[in-house]
């Protein structure tokens, strides 16, 4: 893996921008090579570029006046909220300056009525939910990581509850976003729908920050369950526990998860959570609602289980108990990572038709197998999405030229098998080479052409999804 990219401070940022910044935001404005460094890079394998400098926002009016000062000077700018994106999503690929939203953190006016909430993009999901907890209400997206709410619009995440709830795409009912010039924009009304015009709230959901730089958000809530219950199952073979989900999800069971976790990420966990695992290919299921319906789904659920041969089956009905394995799920990435220490992981993932998931996960693993890798596997098996962390040496080089053949051929499988090459990580530039393949030469374009209108200078976070600089204009 090629080291960090070290810029001088004013090699791409002429002087007079980086001198006003100062002007505008004092301190809140570093050039330290530390902090560029941390803001160049998010959790992917991909190598980092640091911005010449990043700045600290704490209110839309500053946020508008620097988008308008980087337009003025075709400066490019990066938003960033976490850091915990998956495909180079914050990498200055041309330098410019990056902007962290950590500081626009507040909660605004949370309506119980309405079952919404507006929050600024730095707001993290953890933060959120503990804010509600009160109110009655949860925020249901769940990526794993604690991203913020602008970072987790921006790649359209969803996660564990997407089965039940929907993905960031379901909860977002109108944003209000600066645009490439400085201009100020709200998508929509807060009405629950809409029929007029064009929907501009879901052209910026998943965009990446390549289209404008999200302020503030208007999120759809949901009722704390009454009850829940969470099922472990565990199967000799991978190929049970996927046809066992896919019968739990034809049958209509109205399940909040169901994740499966093949049996190298057991065995992973294991090792590091100590939870006292079974091993084998595993499904996690988890009901909520009313004390009798979550009764009558998990009773049905283990009927429908115990037609394929299960292991063991274990009902964990106390929060502690169910908050242990959820958290054990969450550290899937540091128990994988756990198995080769010192070693560094690289999180994709692809999605496919449920129908074809057990298709996709076979070959996966005979392609692991071909090209010695390890690789456990985890997937959000109701909607057909999985997770490879690939543990690697990225200084060996045949290790690395593995590792881009595994990515190239679960991606090429993916688009094959009616799949996408990534259901909810995005394409930042760690996946660009595909979009094509996926979307065809005029979907590409279509996608430039918005790029090119929205933002005719090229400088919100260039070089991510689409390079509208590359791409031929329609006749």
């Amino acid at each position: 893996m090629p080291a960090v990219r070290s810029r001088r401070a004013d090699e791409n940022t002429p002087p007079d921008v980086l001198s006003a910044l100062t002007s505008m935001l004092g301190n809140r404005v570093s050039t330290s090579p530390t902090v560029r460094e941390q803001h160049g890079q998010d959790a992917s394998y991909l190598p980092p570029y640091p911005p010449d400098a990043v700045a600290f926002p704490e209110n839309a009016t500053e946020v508008a006046a620097i988008v308008a000062l980087c337009h003025d000077h075709g400066v490019p700018l990066i938003a960033f909220g976490t850091g915990t994106s998956c495909e180079g999503h914050v990498a200055a690929l041309h330098g410019g300056i990056c902007l962290d939203m950590s500081r626009m953190d507040a909660i605004g006016p949370v309506s119980a009525a309405d079952m919404t909430c507006v929050v600024q993009p730095g707001v993290t999901r953890k933060k959120l939910n503990a804010h509600l907890r009160d109110c009655g209400l949860f925020f249901p997206v769940d990526p794993g990581a604690d991203a913020s709410i602008g970072g987790m619009i921006s790649t359209r995440a969803s996660g564990t509850n997407a089965v039940r709830y929907g993905t960031m795409k379901d909860h977002v009912v109108s944003l209000d976003v600066v645009l490439a010039d400085g201009t100020p924009l709200r998508t929509s009304s807060s009405a629950r729908k809409s029929s007029a015009g064009y929907n501009l709230t879901q052209l910026l959901v998943g965009a990446e920050g390549t289209l404008g730089v999200i302020v503030s958000a208007t999120l759809r809530l949901h009722p704390i369950p009454e009850a829940v219950e969470t099922l472990m199952i565990s199967f000799p073979v991978h190929t049970g526990a996927i046809q066992c989900a896919i019968e739990i999800m034809s049958a209509g069971i109205p399940v909040a998860r169901i994740e499966y976790l093949d049996d190298v990420q057991i065995r992973a966990i294991e090792a590091y959570s100590n939870l006292g695992l079974t091993p084998g290919d595993t499904l996690i299921v988890e009901c909520s609602g009313d004390p009798a319906g979550v009764s009558r789904q998990t009773a049905w659920i283990t009927e429908i289980a115990a037609e394929h041969a299960p292991l063991q089956i274990h009902a964990a009905r106390g929060p502690e108990e169910r908050a242990r394995i959820w958290q054990a799920r969450h550290d899937a990435w540091r128990a994988a990572l756990a198995l080769r220490p010192g070693a560094k992981g690289i999180p994709t993932d692809s999605c496919v038709p449920i129908s074809r998931l057990a298709e996709a996960i076979t070959l996966a693993k005979q392609d692991c197998a071909e090209l010695d890798l390890t690789a456990p596997i985890c997937s959000h098996v109701g909607d057909g999405n999985f997770h490879f962390c690939v543990v690697f040496d990225p200084d060996d080089p045949t290790e690395r030229e593995k590792v881009d053949e595994l990515i190239q051929r679960l991606s090429r499988r993916a688009i094959a098998l009616g799949g996408t090459i990534t259901g909810e990580h995005g394409i930042g530039y760690g996946k660009r080479a595909y979009l094509a393949e996926e979307h065809g030469a005029a979907g590409v374009r279509v996608m430039a052409a918005i790029k090119r209108v929205l933002d005719p200078r090229n400088i919100l976070n260039p070089g991510k999804i689409v390079d509208a600089a590359e791409m031929p204009a329609f006749e």
